[in-house]
C-alpha cells in the first residue's frame, strides 16, 4: 500500500496494529486476494495492496472511508442485507458474488468471503470489527447467489451443505452407516435419499420406516416382520422392513424416538446382520444398508438412559449435520424460488415473489426449517388473490418477526383480495399435523409457534375435545 494510502486510514491506539494489518494484507496478497477492514459502523478502515492488483491501483484510496453497502451492494450490505445482518450476529459466510464499485463507471465482480473479528487484543485494532476478503469472480466456486447447487432434489449454495455434497460423493464407494442430524424439517430423508442414490446399492430399494410413528410392539414387527398367530390379528406372515431392503438401504428415522427392547435387536442386526421374525425363531440374514436420522440430542440421551452408547457408536460410522435453515440464510432465497415453482406447477397457478418478500424471509428464523419455509409459501399462495406474493401474505408469525413494510397507498388488488378467513388458518395446522403424523412438538416446530399456543388452536378449531 502506497504511502498515502496509509496515511489516510485512521490511527490506531495501539502502535503495531498498523504492523499487523499490513502482515495480514501481504499474506492474501501472496495468495492473490485482497482484504478490506470494515469497522462497527461498516465503513472501510483498512484495505490491502492486493486490492490494487484486483482492481487498479486507485481503488484502495477510492474505497477508504465508503460505507460497505456503496461499494459493495445494498443487497449484501444494507442494512437489512443478508452479510449486514450474518456478521453482526457473529456469522462467517463464503463464496459470495458481488460487484465492487469504485466510481466513475468502474466496477469489477469479485467472490467475498466475510467473517467477524471475535476477538480483541492489543495487537488488534479495535476499530476493525469485520473482515472482507476478495478474489477475482473466476476463480469463484460453483455455487454464487446466483447460481445455486441443485443436488438429489436438494438446493444449496451455502458453503456447509456443499459440503454435505461433496461427503456425499466422497461415499459412492461406500457401505457403512451413517447417522444424519439436524433439526426437524431440515431435509434429512433427502441426505439419506441422496446418499443411497450415490451408492453401489443405488438400484436396490430404498425402504424408509419412522420410528416414532408407531407404538414398540407395531414398529417391531414392521421392522423385523411376524409369523401367523404371532399376535392377535396376525392372520398371516408379514415381511419386515429388513427384508424389504435386501440390497439396498434401510432409512431409519427418528431413530432417537426407538424403545430401548428394539434398539437391543436393531444392534444385533448392525453386529450380526441376522434378525428373527416376531413369533419365529429361524434366524434370518440382513444385507440391507442402514441410515439413521434424528433431531435428538442422542449424546443426551445416553446420558437419560434412554439411548444406548452402544448403539450410538454402531450408527454413527459416518456422522453428517444438516445445518438449520438459519444457518444458511443465503439457501433461503433460491429454495423459496424452487418451492415457489413446485407448489404453483401442482395447483396450476402463476405466481412471483415481489421485491420484498426476500428480504422479510431472511429476517425470519425459521425454527421449522425448509418445511416451514414449505408451509409458509403454502399460505401465502392460498391467501394471494393476484399474481404477485407480497409480505402481507406471509403467515402472521413470520410478519411479526420482520420488519414492518413501509405505510403506501391502497392498491387496486387490496379490494379485491380479502384478508384469510380463520378456515385457512385451519386447513394449515390440518395440513402440518397430518404431515407431522399429529406429533404436536413436530407440529407446533414447523408453525413455529410454542406447543401451548398450537394446543389452544386446536381446541379452537375443535381439532381436540
Amino acid at each position: 500500500m502506497s504511502s498515502e494510502t496509509r496515511n489516510s486510514v485512521p490511527p490506531w491506539d495501539h502502535p503495531g496494529s498498523t504492523a499487523v494489518l499490513d502482515g495480514l494484507s501481504t499474506v492474501f496478497t501472496s495468495l492473490g486476494r485482497a482484504l478490506i477492514c470494515l469497522g462497527p459502523d461498516f465503513r472501510v478502515v483498512h484495505v490491502s495492496e492486493g486490492l490494487a492488483e484486483l482492481a487498479g491501483s486507485e481503488a484502495p484510496h477510492s474505497v477508504l472511508g465508503k460505507p460497505a453497502a456503496e461499494i459493495l451492494g445494498e443487497r449484501l450490505f444494507g442494512s437489512h442485507g443478508l452479510l449486514h445482518e450474518t456478521l453482526s450476529a457473529g456469522e462467517l459466510q463464503e463464496g459470495w458474488g458481488a460487484t465492487l464499485r469504485l466510481g466513475a463507471g468502474s466496477s469489477r465482480d469479485v467472490s467475498i468471503t466475510t467473517a467477524p473479528i471475535s476477538f480483541h487484543s492489543s495487537v488488534c485494532d479495535p476499530q476493525v470489527a469485520y473482515l472482507v476478503v476478495l478474489r477475482p469472480h473466476k476463480d469463484d466456486e460453483p455455487a454464487t447467489p446466483m447460481q445455486p447447487t441443485v443436488f438429489c432434489g436438494m438446493i444449496a449454495r451455502a458453503a456447509s451443505m456443499l459440503r454435505i455434497f461433496s461427503l456425499i460423493k466422497h461415499l459412492r464407494e461406500s457401505d457403512a452407516t451413517v447417522l444424519v442430524t439436524g433439526e426437524s424439517g431440515t431435509g434429512k430423508e433427502l441426505v439419506a435419499r441422496a446418499i443411497h442414490h450415490h451408492s453401489p446399492r443405488t438400484g436396490g430399494p430404498f425402504v424408509a420406516v419412522n420410528c416414532g410413528a408407531l407404538p414398540g410392539d407395531l414398529l417391531e414387527s414392521e421392522l423385523f416382520g411376524h409369523v401367523r398367530g404371532a399376535f392377535t390379528g396376525a392372520v398371516r406372515d408379514r415381511v419386515g422392513r429388513f427384508e424389504l431392503a435386501a440390497g439396498g438401504t434401510l432409512f431409519l428415522d427418528e431413530v432417537g424416538d426407538l424403545p430401548l427392547h428394539l434398539q437391543v435387536k436393531l444392534l444385533r442386526v448392525l453386529q450380526e446382520r441376522t434378525f428373527e421374525r416376531v413369533g419365529e425363531s429361524q434366524t434370518r440374514s440382513s444385507n440391507a444398508r442402514i441410515i439413521a436420522a434424528t433431531h435428538l440430542d442422542l449424546k443426551h440421551a445416553i446420558t437419560g438412559g434412554t439411548f444406548r452408547d452402544d448403539l450410538y457408536y454402531r450408527l454413527r460410522v459416518v456422522p453428517l449435520e444438516v445445518p438449520p435453515l438459519r444457518r444458511r440464510r443465503e439457501d433461503i432465497e433460491p429454495i423459496a424460488q424452487h418451492l415457489l415453482e413446485k407448489i404453483t406447477t401442482r395447483l396450476g397457478r402463476s405466481l412471483r415473489l415481489a421485491p420484498d418478500v426476500i428480504p422479510a424471509l431472511l429476517r425470519y428464523n425459521w425454527p421449522g426449517n425448509v418445511r416451514e419455509l414449505e408451509n409458509a409459501l403454502e399460505f401465502a399462495i392460498a391467501v394471494c388473490g393476484g399474481q404477485t406474493i407480497h409480505p402481507r401474505h406471509l403467515p402472521p408469525e413470520v410478519i411479526d418477526q420482520t420488519t414492518a413494510e413501509a405505510p403506501r397507498r391502497p392498491q387496486p388488488q387490496d379490494i379485491a383480495e380479502p384478508l384469510p378467513e380463520p378456515v385457512d388458518e385451519k386447513g394449515r395446522l390440518l395440513q402440518t399435523l397430518d404431515a407431522h403424523h399429529w406429533r404436536r412438538d413436530e407440529a407446533a416446530s414447523a408453525l413455529g409457534i410454542s406447543r401451548t399456543t398450537l394446543w389452544r388452536k386446536m381446541r379452537e378449531y375443535s381439532l381436540i375435545d
